[in-house]
């Protein structure tokens, strides 16, 4: 598909973590083991070189090279952390959301056309598409209803179930 961002927000450092430099980043992916294996991660537009990333509580300690103390981490902190799109070899089947935004959003059952993917909203237990047209619909971001998705034509289907509506009776 053109028009690919080559970086892609991955999440964001929210804190230092001790004092030997190391940060604290909120992972925007599947989970934080998908932080784990980059050789650098990008902040403001610069590759910052890691020395070592492990998981902690949820999210993702890194130590970046260059980064050796408390002071020169917290330079860092509420910065977005992004990831080089070359740097990822994604599953069959599996898509980056800003790849996904933007599509035509199908009805499966029936090929009506609900809208445009507008956003996808994260949740604890499965992200959330947000359909926008003639009615907003909310649909669970999972296997159970996504149908087909066709980056390269601009179009997925989903199964779209009474209810999902949020505009609706």
């Amino acid at each position: 598909m053109e028009n690919q961002e080559q970086f892609l927000e991955a999440g964001k450092i929210i804190n230092t973590h001790g004092i030997r430099g190391e940060v604290k980043i909120q992972p925007w992916c599947d989970g934080p083991e998908f932080l784990l294996d980059f050789d650098a991660l990008y902040v403001d537009g610069v590759p910052l070189t890691v020395r070592s990333a492990r998981i902690h509580k949820g999210n993702v300690l890194v130590l970046f090279q260059g980064y050796d103390s408390i002071d020169q981490a917290e330079t860092l902190k509420n910065k977005l952390v992004y990831v080089n799109r070359e740097d990822v070899d994604l599953p069959e089947g599996r898509h980056f959301i800003a790849d996904l935004i933007g599509l035509t959003v199908r009805n499966h059952d029936t090929g009506e056309v609900l809208g445009k993917l507008v956003d996808v909203l994260d949740y604890p237990t499965q992200d959330i598409f947000v359909v926008k047209g003639e009615h907003e619909y909310l649909i669970p971001a999972v296997d159970a209803f996504m149908r087909e998705i066709h980056e390269d034509e601009g179009w997925m289907s989903l199964v779209v179930l009474e209810g999902m509506a949020t505009d609706e009776n």
